[in-house]
């Protein structure tokens, strides 16, 4: 339904006493629906254990480790077009984890890996370094430099 704000508010894009509104044509209109709450799926689920567990995973990495992905992630950030967010650390981690079960199917089960299973079967990115050397990661100036352990 076609909205009308009071008090010279034009329009207005989000959700707000049980409403969702849409701002359209470059400002000069606004819609208005009933929020309905998403159902929770399977993926939900699926995504939300797996992303659990990895944050648990980089948490137990150590130090030199964080701080190399955090070296890391300033440089990528000149790969990242103009106009759009760079990665933090963890979401590189994330990305990289996801690619490591993906190309090690049956292996890696990202729900439930372990730091421990990871300094066993993650040679292949066991420093940043490895992680480039590999093609897990893309390739950043001196990225070779960032060898501290996992």
């Amino acid at each position: 339904m076609k909205v009308r704000f009071k008090y010279g508010i034009k329009t207005y894009t989000g959700t707000a006493d049980e409403m969702t509104y849409g701002s359209y044509r470059n400002g000069s209109l606004c819609i208005g629906r009933k929020y309905v709450m998403p159902r929770t799926t399977t993926q939900n689920t699926s995504m939300g254990a797996k992303i659990k567990n990895l944050a648990n995973v980089f948490g137990d990495c150590s130090t030199g480790y964080k701080d190399d992905l955090k070296v890391y992630a300033g440089k990528y950030q000149a790969l990242v077009p103009a106009g759009k967010l760079a990665p933090t650390s963890f979401a590189i981690f994330v990305k990289m984890m996801f690619l490591f079960s993906k190309l090690d199917e049956g292996h890696v089960d990202l729900a439930t890996v372990t730091h421990t299973d990871l300094q066993t079967l993650g040679g292949d990115i066991a420093s940043i370094a490895d992680a480039v050397e590999n093609g897990y990661l893309p390739n950043v100036p001196d990225a070779d430099e960032l060898t501290a352990d996992m």
